[in-house]
C-alpha cells in the first residue's frame, strides 16, 4: 500500500508471525465468529455474510457478494462497506493465531468502483507481530480471485483480554453470548471482533 503511516510499519524487534498448530488447517472454512456480527455473522439480513477460509501460513481469502443494500452511489457498494470487509478479512487473520485481537487501526485505498453484484475476492495475511500489536495487510479484487484490485488495506491489530468485550460489550448481548448452551459458540463469539 503506498502512503501507509508511520503507525503501520512493523518496528525493528517485530517478529514473523507463526501459525497456531490448532488454527484451521488451510482451505479449512472459518465459520462465523458470533451470528450478529455484520461482517460475517449469518443472523445479519444486511450483513455481508463474508465467507473465509485459512490459507497458507498466517494467510486467509474470503468473498462476499455487493447486495443492494450495501449501495453508496447508486449500483455501486458504498466505501464503507468494503473497508468493513477488509476488516472482516483483517480481523479473521486472527483466528489462525489464535489470538483475541481487536482493530487499532485500519487504513484503507479504494482503487476502482465495485458494483452491486459483484462477487470481492479478499485475501489478508499478517506480515509481523510485536508485543500485543499484529501488522496485517489484505486486498480485494473483482473479476476473480486474480482480477485487478479494487480495494487494499494495511492494519493494526491489538491483542485484548476476553474482559475487553465483557467490560465494553452491551450487557444483554454479552449475558446472551454466555448463556448459549453449545460451549464452542459461546468461546467463538468472544474469540475475533475485526
Amino acid at each position: 500500500m503506498s502512503g501507509t503511516s508511520a503507525a503501520l510499519q512493523p518496528p525493528a524487534d517485530a517478529v514473523t508471525p507463526v501459525r497456531h498448530p490448532d488454527a484451521p488447517a488451510p482451505g479449512e472454512p472459518l465459520g462465523a465468529h458470533y451470528g450478529q456480527c455484520f461482517g460475517c455473522g449469518g443472523e445479519q439480513p444486511h450483513g455481508l455474510h463474508l465467507e473465509a477460509r485459512a490459507g497458507e501460513g498466517v494467510s486467509i481469502t474470503a468473498e462476499f457478494t455487493v447486495q443492494a443494500a450495501h449501495q453508496g452511489a447508486p449500483g455501486l457498494a458504498h466505501g464503507g462497506v468494503l473497508a468493513t470487509a477488509l476488516d472482516e478479512a483483517l480481523g479473521s487473520l486472527n483466528w489462525l493465531l489464535r489470538t483475541i485481537a481487536v482493530t487499532g487501526r485500519l487504513e484503507t485505498d479504494f482503487v476502482r468502483p465495485v458494483p452491486v453484484g459483484t462477487v470481492l475476492h479478499l485475501e489478508a495475511e499478517v506480515t509481523a507481530v510485536a508485543g500485543r500489536k499484529i501488522y496485517c495487510t489484505a486486498t480485494g479484487r473483482i473479476g476473480g480471485p486474480g482480477g485487478p484490485v479494487a480495494v487494499r488495506a494495511d492494519a493494526l491489530f491489538i491483542e485484548v483480554k476476553v474482559d475487553h468485550f465483557i467490560d465494553h460489550g452491551r450487557e444483554e448481548e454479552i449475558q446472551a453470548a454466555m448463556s448459549d448452551p453449545d460451549q464452542v459458540r459461546r468461546a467463538r463469539a468472544f474469540e475475533v471482533n475485526p
